[in-house]
């Protein structure tokens, strides 16, 4: 085995900080293989044909449509792709089951509903569940016959999940447990067959249950008024005396936070990967309304501010895309170590996404946020046309909003990546301590401006590095100065987890560009590379005024201008012409007429 295999094998979670990576060994969409590739265009197919030319039937929730939908969907196996043959799935790899959230993102509602379904509708169960519950519920749930939602959240419990007030009591007779309490915003809740639902047994042991409709003592509220997503059932769900059999009981008793938790590593992860094919449906929109519509007798795609919204657009996306499968592998190759190991296909993939939770905290937050951006710029594209219904940009602009709220807020991720990092640190799992006294060193040195490298990206490394850097100067002295009271400072924590997030998208872009160059050469990779300088150009501005916000909330005197230095030292970058990068990155689209990248 090579070295650089060695080192992509041994890449932990959050170690990307402190290690440099080889782009040889990172996964790139380029790297699709032909059955991956057919699973997408089964994907787009699917929507073109079965869900877009009905989405306002979808969104008027139409008796029966939503289910019937699901139900085709799992005809075609899009339910169940990653489901283990013996329970009626495909069995594929998590990369392609990515695919298919990718692929399905564009849906609306549907997304939203098929989401739901093949993540926490069913995953709990997966995973958690007995054999005689796998049996039972798995195969109905991957060909769509029985459909699935999942119920964690209550009306005074949201991102504190683990403050429900939902209970559960073992009946007199010990068959059943007593559910009493409500859940709110509940995907699916108003058709599903099958709900994951956690009380606590006895007021306190947290506990995750299978309910299924038609239990005596559960029944469903009226459909939510919502914002967006207005073909998504979202109700609550009632329990009074609801009578659970006991062997409905699902996970350990006590443990169900370990449910929860684990299954919302994967769900943000894919959240992640929906979002961004959304966000490529809203580009393309936005590319050929802007080449239809005129404004001073010619189109208004031919207006340097409309190609740098367009561009911008195709820029995050991008990049977005660039880190998600670096991720989804990292967690595929993980899964099968595991299972070499001797764990179960459940336990590998919790493993798994475990041992990446930062990175899928990240590529949540980041992904949700392309797609509001891109929906926003969108609208503005349209001008008033889109503030009107007519126009499905409007559409979009209103069902994007809700990715920044479920599966963890976005501040509430933003909070976990750098908790999650230096919990890993506390445990010795992470050695961050060595790096950070190395960069205090360098902050006492001389400074030296010129690369040890030489080749064609070694500039764009040299940033890379220094933003590292950054991130360790800045969370280095945080931990120092504020030491236990450090997670009362949100403000800091939240600034340190945007450096991170901008720092591991950035390097996830230049190790696919580098990758791509070597395989097609410069030629063939130019726009690509002019997406990957002008992110890397803009970081390192967005990582400076983050640094500069967190030191200023704690440091004083000599050390805050010693460390303003650092911080000017390690985001400093060459000058770089970004409006005429955008303007080649946005003809290559309006040569396409699409989103092409």
């Amino acid at each position: 085995m090579s070295t650089a295999t060695q080192q992509s094998k041994a890449l932990q979670g959050g170690e990307w900080i402190i290690k440099e990576s080889n782009p040889y060994e990172t996964f790139i969409p380029e790297n699709f293989d032909e059955e991956q590739k057919m699973v997408m265009d089964m994907c787009e197919q699917f929507l073109s044909n079965e869900v877009l030319p009905i989405i306002e039937r979808i969104d008027k929730q139409e008796l029966g449509l939503m289910q019937s939908l699901l139900e085709k969907a799992g005809e075609q196996g899009l339910l169940s792709t990653s489901f283990p043959e013996q329970y009626g799935g495909l069995g594929k790899d998590f990369i392609t089951s990515t695919i298919v959230n990718e692929g399905l993102g564009g849906g609306f509602s549907f997304s939203v509903a098929v989401a739901a379904h093949t993540g926490i509708g069913s995953l709990p169960i997966l995973y958690f569940g007995t054999d005689e519950q796998k049996n039972k519920y798995i195969p109905k749930l991957a060909s769509g016959e029985w459909k699935g939602a999942y119920g964690l959240t209550e009306p005074n419990s949201g991102s504190d999940a683990l403050g429900a007030k939902t209970t559960a009591k073992l009946s007199d007779d010990g068959k059943y447990y007593l559910l009493n309490g409500q859940k709110c915003w509940i995907t699916n809740g108003g058709f599903a067959d099958v709900y994951t639902v956690f009380a606590k047994i006895d007021g306190d042991k947290f506990t995750g249950f299978i309910v299924e409709r038609g239990f005596e003592g559960f029944t469903q509220g009226p459909e939510e008024h919502k914002m967006g997503i207005k073909g998504s059932s979202t109700v609550q769900l009632y329990f009074q005396d609801c009578k659970v059999p006991v062997e409905n009981v699902l996970g350990e008793i006590g443990k169900g936070h370990i449910i929860a938790f684990n299954i919302l590593n994967i769900g943000r992860l894919k959240l992640c990967a929906a979002a961004l094919g959304g966000s490529k449906h809203a580009a393309t929109t936005s590319v050929q309304y802007a080449k239809t519509r005129e404004q001073f007798k010619i189109p208004i795609a031919k207006f340097g501010a409309i190609k740098h919204k367009l561009a911008e657009m195709a820029i995050r996306i991008w990049v977005g895309e660039s880190a998600l499968y670096r991720a989804a592998k990292w967690i595929d190759d993980k899964e099968q170590e595991l299972m070499h190991g001797g764990l179960t296909f459940e336990k590998a993939l919790l493993g798994a996404a475990e041992e990446y939770a930062i990175e899928c905290a990240m590529l949540k937050v980041f992904g949700s946020e392309v797609l509001d951006f891109v929906v926003d710029e969108g609208v503005q594209v349209h001008g008033g046309n889109g503030f009107s219904d007519e126009y499905i940009i409007s559409k979009a602009y209103r069902d994007s909003r809700i990715n920044r709220i479920y599966e963890g807020t976005n501040e509430i991720n933003r909070l976990l990546t750098v908790d999650m990092v230096l919990k890993r640190a506390m445990k010795g799992k992470l050695d961050l301590m060595t790096p950070a006294m190395n960069v205090q060193k360098e902050l006492m040195s001389i400074p030296d401006f010129n690369s040890d490298e030489e080749g064609a990206f070694a500039k764009e490394k040299k940033y890379i590095a220094n933003f590292k850097k950054t991130i360790l100067m800045v969370a280095g002295a945080a931990v120092q100065k504020l030491m236990m009271s450090l997670d009362k400072e949100q403000e800091i924590l939240m600034n340190i987890a945007d450096m991170a997030i901008d720092t591991y998208h950035a390097e996830s872009a230049l190790l696919r560009v580098m990758k791509l160059t070597e395989q097609n050469g410069e030629t063939e990779t130019a726009v690509y590379a002019d997406i990957m300088r002008t992110f890397l150009y803009d970081a390192a501005d967005r990582i400076n005024k983050a640094g500069k916000d967190a030191l200023n909330s704690f440091a004083d005197g000599d050390e805050l201008r010693m460390m303003h230095i650092g911080l000017k030292r390690f985001t400093k970058v060459e000058p770089f012409n970004t409006k005429d990068a955008r303007r080649r990155i946005c003809n290559a689209m309006l040569d396409a007429d699409k989103y092409c990248f």
